[in-house]
């Protein structure tokens, strides 16, 4: 079983038992642990960008089009529409998860790794990835703002100071990232293996900060584990559709079988790994944060099991 996936339940086991543990203000203060740890993310996200991979494939503007608008626009859509469906029948802090769950960028690490493996574009899926994890820092909290700035229920988000946090607990470090990768890149790439961890780590402490805070707000004794049912045919509900419309668009449009792979992968993923730091920076403080984040701990599992078939389908063709 994935050890990063063992951690997370662990987390959500042990913020069940104690949540005094790891509440905000709790007895190991990890909500300013998890201040730095965003902060420490970003960086290493920085770090771990080549500017020069932007410049290969970018002639392929219709993919990366496509791509993108999967990822920022289609996805809102989709939420708005299940939200017309059944949105009455789902919890509001989950909803809510849901709808940051379809504003997030898509992944870098992981999109790469299966477009290489079901023998698609990598170059295209590089840049992609990058791309949408740069406009992600900016649209992301935008585009939240559009429903948790109207929500009645206190998380209302003042857009501008929202954006000021950003500039300075993402955008900051990822550009102090860039501006030191010519000096710095060789030592990261060879201590690599230490830094994912570290990047994992922070990931899983943030999911206890947020988890015993939901916890110590009543999350079980209001929700149950009817809450874990829902998500998981939630998170159904997104990925399956997504994945057939970037493949009958791809199609639709003529691209050749490497770059369908490229949308498929790049164009139906969201990340975990920018997606609780990121939650942790806009919703800290919230107790409800630990629903808010549910949706993208199941996604994040369901498409590496997913896309990892579909990337091995793709790899047998002739």
């Amino acid at each position: 079983m994935d050890g990063f996936l063992v951690g997370m339940v662990g987390a959500v086991l042990l913020a069940s038992l104690l949540p005094n543990l790891g509440r905000t203000g709790g007895w190991l203060h990890l909500d300013v642990v998890g201040d730095v740890g965003v902060f420490l993310i970003f960086f290493l996200h920085g770090m771990g960008l080549s500017p020069r991979n932007l410049m290969h494939g970018a002639s392929r503007w219709k993919l990366h089009l496509v791509i993108q608008l999967c990822t920022f626009v289609v996805f809102p859509l989709w939420w708005l529409a299940l939200n017309l469906a059944v949105g009455r029948y789902i919890p509001h802090d989950l909803l809510l998860g849901f709808f940051y769950l379809a504003v997030l960028p898509s992944t870098v690490s992981s999109s790469v790794a299966m477009t290489s493996l079901a023998r698609g574009n990598v170059a295209a899926a590089v840049l992609n990835a990058t791309l949408s994890t740069l406009l992600g820092v900016a649209l992301t909290p935008l585009l939240a703002s559009l429903v948790f700035g109207s929500s009645a229920d206190g998380s209302a988000m003042d857009l501008g100071h929202t954006m000021l946090k950003v500039a300075r607990m993402l955008l900051l470090p990822f550009v102090l990232g860039q501006v030191l990768r010519p000096l710095l890149g060789t030592l990261f790439q060879r201590i690599k293996p230490i830094t994912t961890k570290v990047d994992r780590g922070v990931i899983l402490l943030l999911v206890l900060c947020s988890f015993s805070d939901s916890v110590a707000d009543g999350l079980w004794s209001k929700h149950g584990i009817g809450l874990m049912a829902m998500t998981a045919v939630g998170v159904s509900l997104f990925l399956f559709p997504l994945l057939w419309v970037t493949r009958r668009v791809a199609r639709a449009m003529g691209f050749p079988i490497e770059d369908e792979i490229v949308a498929v992968f790049c164009g139906s993923k969201k990340t975990l790994a920018s997606g609780v730091p990121m939650a942790r920076l806009l919703f800290g403080g919230n107790p409800s944060m630990g629903v808010l984040v549910l949706p993208i701990m199941f996604y994040h599992q369901l498409q590496l099991f997913v896309c990892s078939v579909l990337a091995k389908r793709y790899a047998e063709r002739q």
